[in-house]
């Protein structure tokens, strides 16, 4: 085998490897040798599904949120401590009440 046949095979072998990088990334090149990021099965661009996903992992950050709030308000200790805080605004209140009535 020749110097320039071998050098011929290692140069289709490399443009194979690069083309097979490309095809996996969605570059494809149209007719006028232009290269484009191809579309997706779906349609959807690669900043499209981004924004998906962060809008995605935002939405469920607000249901942790959420569903924090109604376990944590209906637990007993959350109405433990409900009650015990309206007995202490009831409480500062009495005082007050007995200044004004001495008045």
């Amino acid at each position: 085998m020749s110097s320039w046949a071998i050098v011929a095979l290692v140069a289709i072998v490399i443009w194979g490897i690069v083309e097979s990088i490309r095809a996996r990334a969605g570059i494809i090149t149209d007719e006028d040798g232009n290269q484009k990021i191809a579309p997706r099965e779906d349609g959807r661009t690669a900043a499209e599904l981004e924004a998906a996903r962060a809008e995605l992992a935002d939405l469920k950050e607000r249901v942790k949120v959420l569903e924090r709030i109604a376990t944590d308000g209906n637990s007993g200790d959350a109405r433990e401590r409900a009650r015990i805080a309206s007995e202490i605004e009831a409480l500062r209140g009495l005082p007050a009440l007995k200044k004004e009535q001495s008045e």
